[in-house]
């Protein structure tokens, strides 16, 4: 007969002071550490901060097992309404794009899940070769010379871009057109305000820029979702000797020329489009690429590629391992980190489709969002807020308040768009991409119809 012996207690403490990281301590030991650092009670750890200010006790309710806590959450989370319950067709700076599963399946893997920053390069190769092998995309999708390993998001990427502006040409204001999408040109003020720099908003056709101006940033295409006329404002930056930040649609990049073919001295994007779902508005990555004379002002992590001593291919941080190891007087930006997983999940994606395969992307909602426009503007009281050309996004002036407009779209299971009445009277804007079938836009077409002029 076999029998199992349980193991004896430990006779010596424990390494980690007898307490397991994922079992709370017991009230034993929450007096036993109180009584090492000479404290009567919990409470007289927070005596110096006022009463009015202290959480309240939480009134938790009993403990539950695994399979209870489990129905309670999916029960919760059956309340959520998600884009995937509509029909929908919002857009203005994130977007549904299909995402291979080739992506999750990368992102999933251990090694590149749970990884932290790469400070030891001779065991990080792993996630040093993929953040260089998102560079490396990122430069051949822009045509630009340079980029780093990732930003927060495109918003952040933008910011920092202007900022960077005035670190490389010394000047003391950032001007941006008009039409940028509110949400960067918010983020933008955001960051330059910590620096007292004032950011000055341009007409469209960038008149009002001055040599006192770092940079003139836009958006390519724009917030209402309509092309710049992208030479006409390079030339204007170069003769006020400002630097050219152009923020574009990545999908868009499959379709059109990249920035670097027309002039753009800095590059950002958001790379949500790229292989990342919605998120639920985040996490995203941010895109920040540049010319190569600008290299040693880009913040965040850079990853160069490198020889080991047997001349094998070796990947490490480059110039500058994270913005807070240099003077804080000398910094260009505060970034410390990038979001790694999420530009790992823009290469693979971008790996994946290929030359050719964003290049289809892009003609699908090229093509899809031409026809909705067509079909949109055939109704009684809508037209296109501007003639400009427009790639998978546009605005339409509508019949009506666009508020009513949706709330009736709504009813009917139709995300319709976003009201941008406060930039266009009366304006909605559409987003088209790929996910988006024409049966789907004929649907749209025919709810506008229905709740179009009385």
């Amino acid at each position: 007969m076999i029998t199992a012996r349980l193991p004896s207690p430990p006779t010596e403490p424990r390494g980690d002071g007898g307490l397991n990281p994922y079992v709370g301590s017991s009230a034993a030991e929450r007096a036993a550490m109180l009584a090492r650092i000479g404290v009567p009670a919990a409470d007289a750890l927070f005596a110096d901060i006022p009463a009015a200010y202290r959480r309240p006790t939480l009134r938790l309710p009993p403990p539950l097992s695994e399979l209870e806590l489990l129905r309670e959450l999916t029960a919760l989370a059956a309340a959520n309404q998600t884009p995937a319950d509509f029909i929908s067709f919002l857009g203005g700076g994130a977007y549904r794009h299909y995402v291979p599963s080739v992506v999750p399946a990368i992102l999933g893997r251990a090694e590149f899940y749970t990884a932290y920053t790469p400070y030891q390069p001779e065991i990080s190769q792993g996630t040093l070769q993929a953040a260089f092998e998102f560079q490396s995309l990122v430069c051949e999708i822009t045509g630009m010379d340079v980029a780093n390993a990732g930003m927060y998001d495109g918003a952040s990427a933008f910011a920092e871009a202007c900022l960077m502006a005035t670190a490389v040409t010394r000047r003391p204001r950032i001007a941006v057109l008009a039409s940028v999408n509110p949400r960067w040109l918010e983020t933008a003020r955001t960051y330059a305000g910590g620096r007292a720099v004032p950011v000055d908003v341009l007409p469209p056709d960038g008149a009002g820029l001055t040599d006192a101006h770092a940079c003139l940033a836009i958006q390519q295409p724009n917030g209402l979702g309509f092309l710049e006329d992208m030479a006409r404002l390079g030339e204007r930056a170069r003769e006020a000797g400002a630097l050219f930040v152009v923020d574009v649609d990545p999908i868009a990049l499959g379709l059109f020329r990249p920035p670097g073919v027309y002039g753009a001295d800095l590059v950002t994007a958001s790379g949500q489009s790229l292989g990342n779902g919605l998120n639920f508005g985040g996490p995203h990555t941010g895109i920040l690429a540049a010319k190569e004379k600008y290299l040693r002002h880009l913040p965040g992590r850079i990853v160069g590629r490198t020889a080991d001593q047997d001349g094998r291919a070796a990947y490490v941080l480059t110039l500058q391992t994270r913005e807070q190891h240099i003077r804080r007087e000398r910094a260009t930006s505060n970034i410390c980190t990038s979001q790694q997983l999420l530009a790992l999940a823009t290469a693979v994606y971008l790996a994946t489709l290929g030359p050719g395969g964003l290049r289809q992307v892009a003609e699908l909602c090229y093509h899809r969002a031409h026809y909705a426009a067509a079909e949109i503007t055939a109704l009684p009281g809508f037209r296109l807020a501007s003639d400009a050309p427009f790639f998978k996004e546009f605005t339409v002036v509508c019949p009506k308040p666009p508020r009513a407009l949706l709330a009736g779209l709504l009813e009917r299971g139709i995300l319709g768009g976003l009201d941008v009445s406060d930039r266009v009277e009366h304006g909605l804007m559409i987003a088209v991409t790929e996910l988006n079938p024409r049966s789907e836009i004929d649907a749209l077409v025919a709810a506008l119809r229905a709740e179009g002029p009385a």
